[in-house]
């Protein structure tokens, strides 16, 4: 079976997803579990307020809202940092793991994107400790924010889980707790949310091979409908998710 080699900053990094491990598997299956600690189910990204304004109020428009920010975010954002906060890792940089951890904060287009992503870090710092996982110094002495995308990369590479394999796990786990906002929001049913899963799950290999060709002064995008129900969300009179 052929194997995948992709390059970044002059690195090679292995991607096929066959090279994963039963142990491996099953820590990956442990990291990317709707049963984690580490708080993603509070947080619906802008979501809450759209569905109030209107702009998402069915199954139809609720797939398009969630490709969309797995193409425009997870392929240009999430992903391609992870895949360099790995590398970083592998190679015992931990400086260039902050300067991974930096670019994607810094990606983040309101404050409460940026929570998100700082208080599931905050959440999988505690988590991994009592695992026993290595972490960063810049994490375990609360310097400063840390971003779950980025920190998520100690773990996969300490428990010998490929990039194509961390990356399909990630966006599993995002792509569940946003199915899983819409079915309180929009609302969904049951059978109807599973649907959607099933539909938007085939997009993540597409997502994880954008991915693989985001150089690193290309990371970034723009969601603006996003970035205002996000900023919006923030006032809105009744609030099921945190904010």
């Amino acid at each position: 079976m052929g194997m995948a080699i992709h390059m970044i900053t002059g690195m090679t990094m292995t991607t096929d997803s066959a090279l994963l491990s039963t142990p491996g598997l099953l820590r990956l299956l442990q990291l990317s579990s709707v049963s984690l600690p580490v708080g993603g189910f509070a947080f619906s990204q802008g979501l809450e307020y759209a569905v109030e304004k209107g702009w998402v109020s069915n199954m139809k428009m609720t797939r398009e809202w969630i490709a969309t920010q797995l193409h425009e975010t997870q392929a240009l954002i999430d992903l391609p940092v992870l895949k360099g906060a790995m590398l970083a890792v592998q190679q015992n940089d931990e400086a260039r793991w902050c300067e991974w951890n930096d670019l994607i904060l810094a990606s983040r287009e309101t404050r409460e994107l940026r929570l998100t992503d700082t208080a599931m870090g905050e959440a999988l710092v505690r988590l991994l400790k009592s695992l026993d996982v290595a972490l960063p110094q810049y994490a375990l002495n609360a310097e400063g924010d840390v971003s779950f995308v980025a920190l998520y990369a100690w773990p996969a590479v300490q428990w010998q889980i490929p990039y194509e394999s961390a990356a399909t796990g990630l966006s599993w786990a995002w792509l569940e707790n946003m199915v899983a906002a819409a079915t309180k929001l929009v609302p969904l049913g049951q059978t109807q949310a599973q649907q959607l899963l099933s539909d938007l799950q085939t997009l993540i290999p597409q997502t994880i091979e954008i991915s693989h060709d985001v150089e690193e002064d290309e990371i970034g995008g723009s969601l603006p409908a996003m970035a205002i129900a996000s900023a919006k969300h923030e006032t809105q009179y009744t609030r099921l998710f945190r904010s």
